[in-house]
């Protein structure tokens, strides 16, 4: 059975600085793989699926539990499900664990890398009071790393601005409209062709 712990290693590893975190597992993280996907369907869809069903909600009493139930909703499904609506069907559930874990201060409990991803929710979110709050918490995250930290997480900064501009645009992020069955505008058609339009 995966734990908390075995969910963190895997999406985190073992490596102690938060920079090199994020550059030894930049593929896992961002990359389209489809060996990838199925790797993680294999060994965490069940773990998933209890999650959803409320199986796990004693996980979210410690921070590194609550961050596990995110990264299942939130990264996870992502990935085991990519391109189905199946792949966005946990967000609300991973949004309620983000903002339950913000309301108590879970965040400061958190390496910065692990906060960036306790954060995500919010910028995956097509709320633009989300989008704002996402924004927010990655520009005091930026200040508060080590300077030499600094451009790894402006990166991440910049991704969650590069989100709020498409939610202050469309109210929506275009690119999931044919995965759930949403009609696209003519102008979010013309902007689905512009590169950096999909995440």
């Amino acid at each position: 059975m995966e734990t908390p712990e075995s969910i963190h290693e895997f999406w985190f590893g073992t490596e102690t600085d938060d920079a090199a975190v994020a550059a030894a597992k930049t593929k896992l993280w961002w990359a389209k793989d489809a060996a990838t996907d199925a790797l993680m369907l294999q060994h965490f869809g069940d773990t998933l699926a209890q999650a959803a069903s409320g199986a796990l909600d004693d996980w979210a009493a410690t921070p590194r539990g609550r961050l596990a139930l995110i990264l299942l909703t939130d990264q996870f499904a992502r990935n085991m499900y990519r391109n189905t609506a199946q792949s966005f069907a946990y967000d609300a559930l991973a949004r309620t664990w983000c903002k339950e874990g913000l309301a108590m201060e879970v965040d400061r409990q958190l390496r910065p890398i692990e906060r960036v991803f306790l954060y995500m929710p919010l910028e995956h979110s097509e709320d633009l009071e989300d989008q704002n709050r996402a924004v927010a918490l990655f520009e005091r995250l930026v200040q508060e790393v080590p300077p030499e930290q600094r451009t790894t997480f402006a990166g991440f900064h910049d991704f969650a601005v590069r989100h709020r501009v498409i939610i202050e645009r469309f109210h929506r992020f275009p690119h999931r409209n044919a995965i759930l069955g949403r009609p696209s505008t003519d102008e979010e058609s013309s902007f689905l062709q512009e590169k950096g339009s999909s995440f």
